[in-house]
Order: C-alpha cells, then sequence, then structure tokens
C-alpha cells in the first residue's frame, strides 16, 4: 500500500461525527440550536435579514439615529448616478497611456482593494471626494473594527452599510465579543501578555454570545460578513450557514493561519460543512504577516481541488499600522505584484498607509485606535489625525492599483462606481 493512502478517511468515521451533531440529547448541540431558535428558522432569519438591508430599511435607522447622515448618502448615489468617478478603463489609460489598448490584462486574476478599518461614517465622503478630485479609486473591500454598540447608537452602523451597498462594495464587521470585552477575567495589558499566546478568544459561553452577537446584527442591520478568529466560533459559522442561514466570514489575521496546513485544517471544514451547491461561509482568509507567496501558492492548489477558489478569497496585508502590531517599515506590495498573475483571488488589505508616508504624520496610526471610544477620540483631538491615517490607507491601496495596472495586472474596486 502507498504510505499516502493511509490518510483516507473510511466513511464510517463520518458516521461517528454526524452521531455527535445529530444527537438530540447533546447538550453542546441543543445550546447552538436553542440561541438559533430565539431569532427563528432559517428561511425567518435570512427573511429578516433581507428586509434589514434593503436600502429605504437602512436609510429609516440613519433617519431615526443621525439624520444629517441622510445628505451624504443622497449625494453618494448622486455622484454614483451620474457616473462622477474614473471608470477602469480611463484608469488604465491615466497609468498606461496609449499601451493601455493594446494590453491584455489578466481580469481572472483581479486583486481586490481593501482598507482597514472603516470606523467612522463620515469619512467616506471625504474619501469620495478625494477620489473624485484626484481621480482616483474608492477600493471594493472595508473592513471596520469599531465597537458595534456605539456605532449602532450613533447611526454609523446603518449608514456605512447603506453606502457601501451604494457604490457596490464589500463590507466586513467586527463583532464585539472579540476578546477585548473582557471574556477572559485573568488577561489585563502588557503584565499578562503571555496568556495571550494561547488566544484570548471566546472562552466558555462567550462562543455562543458571538452567535447570539452575528445573528441580532445580521437581522436587524444586513450585517451579513463579520471577522472570525477562534476555532470555536469558526466551527458555529460553518454550522449556521450548513442549517441554511446566509451569513459569512472571514478569518482574521489574529488568528493566525501563518502555513498552507493551518489552511488544510479549516478547509476541510468548510468541506465538510458546504452545502450541496459546494458554497461555504468562509469567503475570506486573512493569512499571518509572517507568510511567503509559496504559502498562498500551496494552499491555492487545495484551495482548487476542495472547489474553493471562487469561494474563499486570500485576504492579505500589503500595509500595516506604525505601532503597535508588526515591526516597521513593512509593506508587502512587491510579493503581491509577484504573484498576482498566477494565484486567483486575493485581497491586497491595507492597514496603514505606505511607511514612508505613516511615519511623516503628526499622529502615527496605531492598531489599538481601533479599539477607542468615540468621543474619547473627539475629546482628545485625534478625529483629525485618525482620518489622515485613514486616507493614508486608501492611498496605499490606490497605490497598489497602480503597480498592478503598470504590470497588466487587474484589480477589483468599488464595482458600481468604477465601471
Amino acid at each position: 500500500m502507498n504510505i499516502q493512502e493511509k490518510l483516507a478517511i473510511p466513511h464510517n468515521r463520518l458516521d461517528a461525527i454526524n452521531a455527535v451533531l445529530l444527537d438530540p440529547n447533546s447538550r453542546v448541540m441543543k445550546n447552538f440550536l436553542d440561541v438559533v431558535a430565539r431569532y427563528g428558522t432559517p428561511e425567518e432569519i435570512n427573511h429578516k435579514h433581507r428586509e434589514s438591508r434593503k436600502l429605504e430599511n437602512l436609510l429609516r435607522q440613519v433617519e431615526s439615529r443621525n439624520p444629517d447622515y441622510i445628505k451624504d448618502l443622497r449625494w453618494l448615489i448622486e455622484q454614483r448616478d451620474r457616473g462622477a468617478f474614473i471608470p477602469v478603463a480611463d484608469y488604465r489609460q491615466k497609468v498606461l497611456g496609449a499601451a493601455a489598448q493594446t494590453t491584455q490584462f489578466k481580469d481572472d486574476y483581479a486583486v481586490t482593494l481593501e482598507v482597514s478599518a472603516l470606523q467612522y461614517f463620515p469619512w467616506v465622503r471625504v474619501m469620495a471626494e478625494q477620489a473624485l478630485a484626484n481621480q482616483t479609486l474608492m477600493p471594493g473591500r472595508y473592513i471596520a473594527v469599531r465597537k458595534m454598540k456605539e456605532s449602532e447608537a450613533d447611526g454609523d452602523l446603518p449608514a456605512i452599510v447603506a453606502a457601501l451597498d451604494i457604490i457596490g462594495a464589500s463590507f466586513v464587521e467586527t463583532l464585539d465579543t472579540k476578546g477585548t470585552d473582557g471574556s477572559n477575567p485573568h488577561l489585563g495589558g502588557p503584565a499578562t501578555i503571555t496568556g495571550y499566546f494561547g488566544g484570548i478568544g471566546q472562552p466558555n459561553e462567550h462562543a455562543l454570545q458571538w452567535l447570539d452577537e452575528f445573528l441580532y446584527y445580521y437581522t436587524n442591520y444586513g450585517v451579513q460578513h463579520v471577522l472570525n478568529f477562534n476555532a470555536g466560533t469558526i466551527l458555529l459559522g460553518f454550522m449556521l450557514y450548513k442549517l441554511g442561514v446566509d451569513i459569512q466570514f472571514k478569518i482574521s489575521v489574529f488568528f493566525g493561519a501563518d502555513n498552507p496546513y493551518n489552511a488544510l485544517w479549516i478547509m476541510t471544514m468548510a468541506k465538510l460543512f458546504s452545502r450541496d451547491d459546494g458554497s461555504s461561509p468562509l469567503i475570506g482568509f486573512n493569512w499571518s504577516n509572517s507568510i511567503h507567496n509559496e504559502t498562498m501558492e500551496l494552499t491555492a492548489d487545495f484551495r482548487k481541488v476542495l472547489g474553493f477558489e471562487k469561494v474563499v478569497r486570500f485576504e492579505h496585508h500589503i500595509t500595516e499600522p506604525q505601532k503597535n502590531i508588526v515591526i516597521q517599515p513593512y509593506n508587502r506590495r512587491a510579493d503581491l505584484l509577484e504573484i498576482a498573475d498566477h494565484v486567483a483571488n486575493i485581497a491586497a488589505k491595507h492597514e496603514g498607509g505606505d511607511p514612508e508616508v505613516d511615519v511623516t504624520r503628526a499622529h502615527l496610526s496605531d492598531v489599538l485606535d481601533y479599539f477607542r471610544a468615540k468621543d474619547e477620540v473627539i475629546a482628545s483631538g485625534d478625529w483629525g489625525n485618525l482620518l489622515q491615517n485613514y486616507l493614508d490607507k486608501v492611498d496605499a491601496a490606490n497605490r497598489t492599483a497602480w503597480a498592478l495596472t503598470e504590470r497588466g495586472l487587474s484589480f477589483v474596486a468599488a464595482r458600481n462606481l468604477h465601471k
């Protein structure tokens, strides 16, 4: 026997797994199903989601919390409808000149332009005005890491969901049950740093609290995509989708996926819980900052075999904040350019400005800014500084788009703006 054949999983092993999943007396399964049942059947849950995601209902939510935002959303619709943003063909002409007419761009390998983190709705209009003034691009994917309850209360949450639907961009939220909510009572700051090595995560009952929170925002605000960075909540997401609830999630960089075997484990579970149409709720896989291109190439091989090449996007950090996350200078654009012509479905995530720009700012970009309360940001005088940091990230995404275009490679910007 070929030694590799010993790795085959007999069908009776799957029978044993199903025995756990389908056991009506299993407490762990009952607890999961009880949370889901609070929101209705899968069909009812999806109906609530679709209704809450309709633009008129999102605008109603905005109107009740922050009516001043309505004029900015109307303005955004007006700019979109009159075709005010630079089309992709004109952008390519801007970069390449006449050569753009004869270049065969690799659209099958288009790289999604991604920015993190879009914390506050007012930043959307400033970003859009700069794109109009400079004939640059609005990214096609955005991440938020702000406190959800705060964002819900001041109207930013429904306003951002509405704005990104208007421009044709995908949006990922970070739920409050993310480990910084006091879930582990034994961890504090740097004095307990080694305690974080096992993962702050969602201990004990917090995994089900994450599920409950996800379903709340899914049904009330149309939030469909969230970050996921704990093995337990990843499994809960798979099971929820298998029941028929149309949620989606991405693996966060904080999960620490740093080798192809880590990816194989997660994608194997994704395949086991996939639907009959081959789909999975796992639509984004954010790699650790430490990986090199071969890891993505190796993973791309089995991602394709599993039928996930168009389902699971590789999300790779191109830039990072100056403070509290990586050794600087950090810029992986050159790595992206080397791989983007042969590995499909990649998102280039920009979480900092280009390092040489970032270091010139009065307030260096800092990942810890994500966890600050809005009132404190304003009181400290940092509101303008954080906006500048954010615009630097958008600029970094545009630098990536320019570099891709120079190579005859494609990008995905906001689909409704850049035709």
